[in-house]
């Protein structure tokens, strides 16, 4: 595991976590750290326990062991609360609001002023055309909801950011301005932790991966590392190599 570059607190810190649901085993022994203005990526197969990691960082599920800290503070602690805007798998915005209520709703929740031109300009950033946000989100495509989504998780000025699977229901235009609005956020200092199954993006975007499996972590590395462990220049050829020498079920 690397260090946090200035040897001090890091963005994100988990710590020999233990995670289950009565004797069912989730996550094992876990441990990583998320370096200040880094890209970290959480990748592994439907069930190895990415979201059930996402939840206990966030503070939504409680560990059976271990710690999770945030800027070095607790996960539980205010202070941590406020440093992170997350943005879950299946986003669904009241379906009573319209886009631009849910966006000032949001903000204001971090209290950061609202700023139509702002707003207007991210929005149409990521493909979604501002005319739209005074419409109902009832309204929206899933391509829509999850551009509105992304949209209010960067206007926070969080400076930790948690996206499990960003790029969900985007098509490869809106994919492709999202990664461009995650790499100056990146570049502005900002910390990003997203799980993703489109490997291709991670290896895009990220400056680390970690690759879990049946609740252990079994690489952490840069994506060029995992693939010269993967033994493969393909990303995802890489990776499944990786996981199905580990040793460890595919799933739980």
């Amino acid at each position: 595991m690397m260090p946090d570059e200035d040897n001090a607190v890091c963005a994100l810190n988990v710590n020999d976590v233990y995670l289950g649901y009565g004797s069912h085993k989730v996550i094992q022994g876990l441990g990583l750290e998320v370096s200040h203005g880094q890209t970290f990526g959480l990748i592994g197969l439907n069930g190895a326990g990415k979201t059930t990691l996402i939840k206990a960082i966030l503070g939504l599920r409680e560990c059976n062991k271990g710690t999770i800290t945030i800027e070095g503070k607790d996960r539980h602690h205010p202070d941590s609360k406020k440093l992170i805007a997350y943005l879950p798998e299946r986003f669904e915005p009241p379906w009573f609001l319209t886009g631009i209520e849910f966006l000032k709703f949001t903000t204001n929740l971090y209290g950061v002023s609202h700023d139509q031109d702002k707003v207007f300009a991210a929005s149409e950033r990521l493909a979604l055309d501002p005319h739209v946000l005074k419409n109902r989100v009832q309204t929206y495509s899933k391509g829509m909801r999850q551009k509105l989504g992304l949209l209010a998780t960067l206007l926070t000025e969080c400076p930790l950011l948690i996206l499990d699977e960003p790029m969900s229901g985007l098509d490869p235009q809106a994919r492709t301005m999202v990664k461009g609005m995650l790499q100056e956020v990146r570049a502005a200092g900002r910390t990003i932790f997203l799980s993703s199954h489109i490997l291709a993006d991670m290896n895009e975007i990220c400056d680390r991966v970690s690759v879990l499996s049946a609740g252990q972590l079994i690489f952490t590395g840069t994506p060029e590392e995992l693939k010269k462990e993967g033994g493969d220049d393909n990303m995802e050829r890489a990776f499944l190599h990786i996981i199905e020498n580990c040793g460890l079920p595919l799933s739980f």
